[in-house]
C-alpha cells in the first residue's frame, strides 16, 4: 500500500511541474495521402508552434511568429521536417507549401508527391515527427485510394514503421493515450477526488471516511457526472455540430481546474459536487474532440472512432480513479491528510491552473491569419 501511495504522489507531483508541456492541446499533425494509378500524393499539416519548439521559428524571440518569419523558416522547416517521414519504395519529392487557420492555431502545409505505385492498401509509413522533442505526438493520416473506403492510421513517432496490423482498436488507444497525456484533464479530476475520501462536518471541517465503500459512491457519482458530460460535447464537437474555438476552451478548461480546487478549500458552489462536475465535463468534452473533428470521415467510420475513442477515454479514466481512489483512501487517517494532501494539493493546482490559463490567453493567435 505505500508503495501504492508513493506511486500517486509522484503522479501528483509530475503534474505540477508539467505547466509548460500541457500548455496547448495534443501535439497532432495531420496527413492527407492520395494513392492513384500515376503515384501519390500527400498534404502534410503540422502545427507552427510544434515546428517552433523543434527549430524556433520565432527568430526575435517575442512570442509571436510573423509571416516574414514564417516565410524566411521554410527551407528549414522542409529540411527539418521531409526526412522524418518515408514511405516504403516511394521517394518524397516536394510540390509546395503554404499556411492553414485551424481551430488550434496556425499550421504549415506541406505538398508532397512521388511518382512511385503503391500496390498495398496499407503502405509501410516510417514517421519520426518530433521525436526528439516531443513523444507524445502523433501524426494522423487518412489513406484514400479510388474505390475504397478511407483508412485512417495513428502515426507514432518511432524508428520503425507503421505496421498494416497497428490499425486495429487505434481510436481506442488513442483516447487511452489522450486522456493519461492530458494533464489538464487529469489535475481536474484528481481535484475532484481530493476530498472523496473525507465528508465534511458543521462548521466546514472535513472527516476521514471510516471505510473505503463510503467513499465509493461519491466517487462513482462524481465519475459517472465528468463521463457523460464530456461524452455529449465530445459527439456534438466531433460531429461539427457544435463548435466552439480552442483560445476559448483551453482557457475554460483552466478555470475548472480553479474553480475545483478552490471549492476543496472554500467552498464555492451552492449546489452539489455533482451538478458542477457534470457542468465542468461539457467543457472537457470539447478538448477532446480535435482529433475526430479534423479528419472529416464517412458517418460509418466516425461513429466507430468516436465510440472507440470515448471508450479508450474511459478506461484511461477508470485507472487513474482507481489507482487515486485506493490512494487517498490510504492516506486519509494521517493527520497531516486535510493540511498537506487537500489544501497543499489545491492550492498547487490552483497555482497550475493560474499559470495555464496566463499561458493559454498571452498567446492564442500565432499569425494573424
Amino acid at each position: 500500500m505505500r508503495a501504492l501511495c508513493r506511486r500517486f504522489l509522484l503522479l501528483v507531483a509530475a503534474l505540477l511541474v508539467s505547466t509548460s508541456a500541457a500548455a496547448h492541446k495534443a501535439s497532432d499533425a495531420y496527413l492527407q495521402l492520395d494513392m492513384h494509378e500515376r503515384g501519390l500524393a500527400l498534404r502534410w499539416d503540422i502545427a507552427l508552434r510544434d515546428l517552433d519548439a523543434a527549430i524556433t521559428l520565432d527568430a526575435d524571440d517575442d512570442g509571436r511568429l510573423t509571416w516574414g518569419e514564417v516565410r524566411t523558416a521554410w527551407p528549414r522547416i522542409e529540411a527539418y521536417a521531409v526526412p522524418r517521414l518515408q514511405i516504403d519504395g516511394c521517394p518524397l519529392r516536394i510540390a509546395g507549401h503554404g499556411l492553414e487557420r485551424r481551430s488550434d492555431g496556425a499550421y504549415a502545409v506541406l505538398q508532397l508527391a512521388s511518382d512511385c505505385i503503391v500496390e498495398s492498401a496499407l503502405p509501410a509509413i516510417h514517421y519520426s515527427l518530433l521525436r526528439e522533442v516531443d513523444p507524445t505526438h502523433r501524426g494522423i493520416a487518412r489513406i484514400e485510394r479510388v474505390g475504397q473506403a478511407s483508412i485512417v492510421r495513428l502515426l507514432e513517432p518511432t524508428e520503425r514503421a507503421a505496421s498494416p496490423a497497428a490499425g486495429r482498436l487505434e481510436f481506442l488507444r488513442d483516447g487511452v493515450h489522450h486522456i493519461l497525456t492530458g494533464y489538464d484533464h487529469v489535475l481536474f479530476l484528481l481535484c475532484l477526488l481530493l476530498p472523496a475520501v473525507m465528508r465534511r462536518v458543521p462548521g466546514g471541517g472535513w472527516q476521514p471516511v471510516e471505510r473505503l465503500s463510503q467513499a465509493v459512491l461519491p466517487v462513482v457519482g462524481i465519475v459517472s457526472a465528468f463521463t457523460l458530460a464530456h461524452s455529449i460535447t465530445l459527439g456534438l464537437a466531433a460531429a461539427k455540430l457544435v463548435s466552439l474555438p480552442a483560445a476559448l476552451i483551453e482557457p475554460a478548461i483552466a478555470v475548472t481546474i480553479v474553480l475545483a480546487a478552490l471549492d476543496n478549500i472554500w467552498p464555492v458552489f451552492p449546489v452539489r459536487r455533482v451538478v458542477v462536475t457534470f457542468f465542468f465535463g461539457l467543457i472537457h468534452g470539447f478538448g477532446f474532440a480535435g482529433v475526430l473533428g479534423e479528419l472529416n470521415l464517412p458517418t460509418s467510420q466516425f461513429a466507430w472512432a468516436l465510440l472507440e475513442f470515448n471508450l479508450g477515454l474511459e478506461l484511461g479514466q477508470l485507472a487513474i480513479v482507481v489507482l487515486a481512489t485506493v490512494a487517498l483512501f490510504a492516506l486519509r487517517a494521517r493527520p497531516s491528510y486535510r493540511a498537506v494532501v487537500v489544501r497543499g494539493g489545491s492550492l498547487a493546482a490552483m497555482v497550475v491552473g493560474v499559470l495555464w490559463l496566463a499561458e493559454r490567453t498571452s498567446n492564442v493567435s500565432l499569425l494573424p491569419i
